[in-house]
């Protein structure tokens, strides 16, 4: 369990990270918008509106809700790979906002990145993983804007609640 203690070398991690995004490419091809987490609020839409579902545009026809989606398990790894990972390095804890003004901000970030990410059309991790080491201009622009937002927004939550 020591592994999980200390920090890698970014070389290191850097060359594992291209050789997997190398991997998955290859087996799965190019990463899309978000669609396991798309899929995981479809189906649970789905659970309560029942087949009134099927009166919404996007849910019918574009994207019908389905549990035989791959990427929903892909989604769900990744978190839980991540919480197994914070548990074994012992950094893991549940904060809870004790304020109405950190529920507000964190439903507006959240709102604000979903539809970034249909606006872009693009996963910021496929992002991050695949456009940017492709050198491709759009990743490298949506890199600025994603850093560029997490500024700002950690400049606005600090003003708002006086930290």
């Amino acid at each position: 369990m020591e592994f999980f203690k200390k920090t890698l070398d970014p070389v290191i991690a850097l060359v594992a990270i291209s050789i997997l995004d190398i991997f998955l490419f290859v087996i799965v091809g190019a990463w899309t918008v978000g669609g396991g987490e798309t899929m995981m609020t479809g189906l649970a839409a789905k659970a309560i509106l029942g087949s009134d579902i099927e009166k919404i545009p996007f849910w019918n026809l574009v994207f019908p809700p389905t549990f035989g989606y791959w990427k929903i398990y892909i989604s769900l790894g990744m978190l839980f790979g991540a919480f197994v990972s914070a548990v074994i390095s012992k950094e893991f804890y549940l904060r809870v906002p004790k304020h109405l003004s950190e529920w507000v901000m964190i439903t507006i970030g959240g709102l604000m990145m979903g539809i970034g990410i249909r606006l872009a059309f693009v996963c910021n991790i496929s992002t991050f993983l695949g456009l940017t080491p492709q050198m491709n201009l759009g990743g490298y622009l949506a890199v600025t804007g994603i850093i560029a937002g997490a500024w700002v927004g950690s400049l606005i939550y600090k003003k708002v609640l006086g930290v």
